[in-house]
């Protein structure tokens, strides 16, 4: 079998590439290599509410108990859900049956470990190297045999915990709410109404199939219209298993990741401090993100494109706050993973203590535009090695220095090489961006 965990666990089309024998599979593997024969151990299972998730649930479980673990099963919950309560209830490990912002037809299974964080690299090569000797694995009998629990009420403990991250209630608020008909459809609207806020919801109401379905953070509009016509304080729409989150102002205007942890930032570095002055962030966010925290004396830690690597730099550097563009934030004094629902919080409880509209506070940050050109090569290694493409990715950074950035790099899918430009002025981006793909066709096509 080939590299079979992705950025964000197993990924594939559900009940075909990911069948409910590669389920059990994964199930038998992770504990197997997860709880190491210990006693009394379990696994905390969550999933989102798309249909394939009953027979992948029902796979996973049964490999889970074939090793002697119990697996608990808490239900459609946020996948931030299942990390916080891993760590709350004392498990081995947490795994989410869901494939976040995908369609239906998808699926996926990732795994927490005991600190509520993703499995590291190592982990994952463990049980990749071990799947297919699942069959092999000891087995208890009788009374060894893992059980099956179902403890949906967990669930409220978490409801708790996001409500307790931030202080002020959000009374007179009336926001909008989509939730993607996914996770978040029975928590985000009882979490918001039990804070005080008047919440309209839309999307909200999964049968299964309708996740992510022309709704949620990747398909804004029918919130963004229903916030003006409502005349909304603000718009929030969630991702299928809830881990990230996209904002739309009174006026119906995005606010993306990136304004949200300029908004965050700068708000905490101003009134209670900023753990080592940084933020994480990916290097694809908005280069105006970077302009606005380092006005302000905010250093930004990029990484590379993933959620692992921003929680991974977060652990390592200290930074409070980190996160991506797609509004997968990481408020690490809360969360030990994006929440989408928290993120909200967040946000809407600097519009309480400041008495700002969101619009106001999305102002802090620029958005600088940006010019992204994809080339298809032959091969999309070695560029980094070719000495004209370097003397070109050079040239532009002089000429863009202190005002914008190009970035280049190779697709991790595709036989492409991605150009990136941000700056003040969209002419020069594009005519700057076409001088290094002239160099890449020149080379590698």
């Amino acid at each position: 079998m080939g590299k079979l965990f992705g950025t964000d666990g197993v990924r594939g089309l559900a009940n075909t590439e990911l069948s409910p024998l590669l389920a059990l599979k994964l199930g038998t593997t992770a504990a197997h290599v997860l709880i190491e024969r210990k006693t009394d151990a379990t696994v905390l299972i969550g999933r989102d509410p798309r249909i394939s998730g009953d027979i992948l649930e029902s796979a996973l479980v049964a490999g889970i108990c074939s090793q002697g673990a119990d697996a608990i099963l808490v239900g459609a919950v946020p996948t931030p859900a299942v990390a916080y309560l891993t760590v709350a209830t004392g498990s081995a490990a947490g795994a989410v049956i869901s494939a976040s912002h995908n369609p239906v037809r998808d699926n996926g299974i990732k795994f927490f470990g005991p600190d509520g964080y993703k499995l590291d690299d190592a982990i994952e090569a463990a049980i990749e190297q071990q799947i297919e000797r699942f069959d092999s694995f000891p087995r208890p009998t009788g009374g060894g045999v893992g059980r099956l629990r179902r403890s949906h009420e967990l669930a409220q403990d978490y409801a708790s915990h996001a409500k307790s991250t931030i202080t002020h209630r959000l009374d007179g608020m009336k926001l909008v709410v989509d939730c993607a008909n996914g996770a978040a459809s029975e928590f985000a609207p009882q979490i918001l109404a039990d804070l005080g806020a008047e919440v309209c919801p839309i999307s909200c109401c999964p049968n299964g199939v309708n996740i992510n379905e022309n709704c949620g953070s990747l398909h804004t509009q029918a919130m963004r219209e229903e916030v003006v016509k409502r005349g909304a304080d603000a718009g929030l729409a969630f991702d299928g298993d809830s881990d990230r989150a996209i904002l739309a102002d009174e006026n119906g205007q995005i606010v993306d990741g990136d304004h949200v942890m300029a908004i965050c930032a700068l708000h905490f570095a101003a009134t209670r401090g900023l753990p080592h002055n940084a933020v994480v962030a990916t290097v694809m966010s908005n280069i105006g993100l970077e302009i606005a925290l380092n006005n302000a004396g905010v250093d930004l830690i990029r990484t590379p494109v993933g959620d692992r690597c921003v929680s991974e730099e977060m652990r390592r550097s200290g930074a409070a706050i980190g996160g991506e563009k797609s509004g997968h934030i990481i408020f690490s004094e809360h969360a030990t993973t994006g929440d989408g629902i928290i993120t909200a919080l967040q946000v809407l409880q600097i519009m309480r203590e400041t008495g700002r509209r969101l619009s106001d506070l999305a102002s802090v940050m620029e958005e600088f535009p940006q010019i992204l050109l994809n080339v298809r090569v032959k091969e999309r290694t070695g560029w980094d090695r070719i000495p004209e493409l370097q003397a070109a990715i050079a040239d532009v950074e002089r000429r863009l220095l202190g005002r914008g950035r190009i970035l280049v790099r190779a697709s991790g899918t595709e036989k492409l090489i991605r150009v990136m430009a941000e700056g003040p002025d969209q002419k020069e981006l594009e005519s700057l961006t076409e001088q290094v793909a002239s160099v890449v066709r020149a080379k590698l096509c």
